[in-house]
């Protein structure tokens, strides 16, 4: 039979489990520096792991870290992973050119859609993301996409503008004057 674990804590690393639950900002270390308290007041793997709302074996795992190497073993760990494509180069590239007009770079284009941002970064970088993460990464540096409106205000005859404001308020005028005080609803008998 295997021997019974001592979940017993000094006083120093007592302190350290409380301070933990009180100041530390993570929540996965304040939860399971409680773990690590409940076993230390008494309670079985059993009954910590029905109230923290974990397996058993996870309360167990804890216990070791936390024996292994404090307070800061009980932090969450780097998940392994394919690391991004758009790295900090290419950050730094995006903001550089996201700033710029397109004729500023040499394109006869005047507005930056994302298609366009793709591929010219492809062609400064050499890095190939889709449009989709391009569209992430543009949001998480702050920028969003809004559509440009067009003004053709340049273009119009200023007399035959105001002329036109002129009638429009001669008729919105007449049309005020037409509508009577009545109501148009009735209710049928």
């Amino acid at each position: 039979m295997p021997k019974a674990q001592d979940y017993h804590l000094t006083e120093a690393e007592l302190q350290a489990v409380e301070t933990a639950i009180k100041h530390d900002k993570r929540a996965e270390v304040v939860q399971r520096s409680m773990a690590i308290r409940l076993l230390h007041l008494g309670h079985k793997p059993e009954e910590v792991a029905k109230m923290q709302a974990v397996s058993k074996p996870t309360i167990y795992g804890w216990f070791t870290r936390w024996r292994s190497d404090g307070v800061e073993a009980l932090a969450n760990q780097p998940k392994s992973g394919r690391p991004p494509k758009a790295d900090d180069a290419y950050s730094l590239a995006l903001v550089e050119v996201i700033e710029k007009e397109p004729s500023e770079v040499g394109y006869d284009f005047t507005i930056w859609t994302v298609g366009r941002l793709s591929a010219h970064l492809e062609k400064v970088t050499g890095i190939v993301l889709s449009e989709s993460r391009l569209r992430a990464l543009i949001k998480r540096k702050g920028y969003r996409y809004r559509r440009p409106k067009h003004d053709l205000g340049h273009l119009q005859d200023k007399q035959a503008k105001s002329k036109a404001a002129e009638v429009l308020e001669e008729l919105k005028k007449r049309a005020s004057e037409t509508i009577s005080n009545s109501s148009l609803w009735m209710k049928q008998p």
